[in-house]
């Protein structure tokens, strides 16, 4: 698969998916993050994240995640939120609790992070990434999952 289409986006593996991220130039990315199929590309990454997720790693982390994805068509941002408890993962297309970590980042970046293609620390050190609340939490959540490397 070497186009960024949305239609077959959940036909597409983990590592497909970072490997197509990565070949996509940034500017089509950002075209298809804010037209019709973003939702749907959200939705689909959001619910591959409990299949992801490494309980192991986890140990006694608790923790809810709010994951803020700027530049929707209306302009608005998106929020979803991750909860990590006693070794489960689950997600919520809205925020529900209060968050221990919120990350806010565009959607190119989000799918950089999610995909294994972008350091998320050097991100958040050029304002890319912007992260409220347990740091050491946002230093970790790479080791917390599965992520593919393309």
């Amino acid at each position: 698969m070497t186009d960024f289409d949305p239609a077959t986006f959940a036909n597409v593996g983990p590592k497909e998916f970072a490997q197509l991220v990565k070949s996509t130039p940034d500017d089509k990315i950002a075209e298809v993050m804010s037209g019709d199929a973003r939702g749907k590309i959200l939705s689909e990454v959001f619910g591959r994240m409990p299949s992801l997720f490494r309980p192991e790693k986890a140990g006694a982390t608790n923790a809810v995640i709010h994951w803020n994805i700027t530049g929707s068509p209306d302009g608005g941002t998106d929020t979803y939120e991750v909860v990590i408890d006693n070794g489960t993962c689950a997600v919520n297309e809205s925020a529900t609790h209060d968050p221990k970590l919120s990350l806010t980042m565009g959607p190119v970046e989000f799918l950089k992070i999610v995909s294994g293609g972008a350091n998320p620390v050097m991100m958040f050190m050029t304002g890319k990434l912007k992260a409220k609340g347990d740091l050491g939490l946002a230093a970790n959540i790479a080791n917390l999952f599965n992520i593919p490397k393309a």
